[in-house]
């Protein structure tokens, strides 16, 4: 199957859930960006919040709205997303994969926060099919970008990979009262991640000797979507765009990378 045109990538950092609801300089960011997008056939998802020891993709007709959080107001628990899956799409993605091992999940997830706090601004209509991939938790660096690489082919095929995660992502070490703004080291490491990924994200795993990255990467969950996008990178010989850029809360990155066409101002 083909579909014209081709679709773009990207990576967005969706810090809190609370921009679900929120009308801020992120989440108008992710209003234009959908708004300029051609619409897809379908949306593949690497959220940092499905993460577990396998690669798996959902391949349910109707994947369930997952609210994964806790201590936020009613209003967010209640708040739907309704868009349907796609099980021969799944399918696809698992061949498309191989030889890595990939399971079609019919029953245990669904879309979790990390796709729909996004897709909520991107595509508000929940009318477009919506699939997310598991990140595998115990598979090297090397394995996510190579997986990344290998879903080239789904941007010939109308369909948009979309990694939600945050480039830096420390919640032990979050001021509430540093809206807007990065502890020095949380922006060193973002200035340097822009730096790789706007030049030579194929070296994205180096960052990893930063020293800055024990800080900013306590855990890999939030960080390994941006290696998907670093292999659509590698695999069409281009670089990306950042964008709705900059720290917030002290440790939480929210900048974003778009590849394959140029973003909306």
């Amino acid at each position: 199957m083909s579909a014209s045109p081709r679709m773009p990538a990207a990576f967005i950092g969706h810090g809190s859930p609370m921009n679900t609801l929120e009308l801020n300089d992120a989440t108008r960011a992710w209003r234009a960006l959908g708004a300029a997008l051609p619409r897809p056939r379908a949306i593949l998802a690497v959220s940092a919040h499905w993460f577990i020891p396998a690669t798996a993709v959902t391949a349910m007709a109707q994947p369930p709205v997952i609210h994964d959080f806790y201590g936020f107001p009613p209003e967010l628990f209640a708040f739907d997303y309704p868009a349907p899956g796609d099980p021969a799409l799944a399918q696809e993605i698992a061949d498309l994969l191989r030889p890595a091992p990939v399971a079609l999940d019919r029953d245990s997830w669904g879309l979790d926060h990390g796709t729909w706090s996004v897709l909520a601004h991107l595509f508000p209509q929940a009318d477009v099919p919506v699939l997310q991939l598991a990140i595998h938790s115990g598979a090297p660096f090397s394995y996510h970008v190579e997986l990344g690489a290998r879903l080239a082919p789904l941007r010939e095929r109308g369909v948009l990979v979309v990694g939600s995660g945050n480039v830096v992502h420390n919640l032990r070490r979050i001021a509430r009262d540093q809206a807007g703004r990065g502890y020095d080291w949380a922006e060193r490491f973002d200035a340097h991640v822009r730096d790789v990924m706007t030049t030579r994200p194929a070296e994205l795993a180096g960052v990893a000797a930063h020293p800055d990255f024990a800080l900013a990467v306590p855990t890999p969950e939030h960080f390994l979507p941006l290696a998907y996008l670093a292999g659509l990178c590698a695999a069409a010989g281009e670089v990306p765009q950042p964008f709705a850029q900059g720290c917030t809360l002290g440790s939480l990155s929210m900048t974003s990378y778009l590849l394959g066409m140029p973003m909306p101002s």
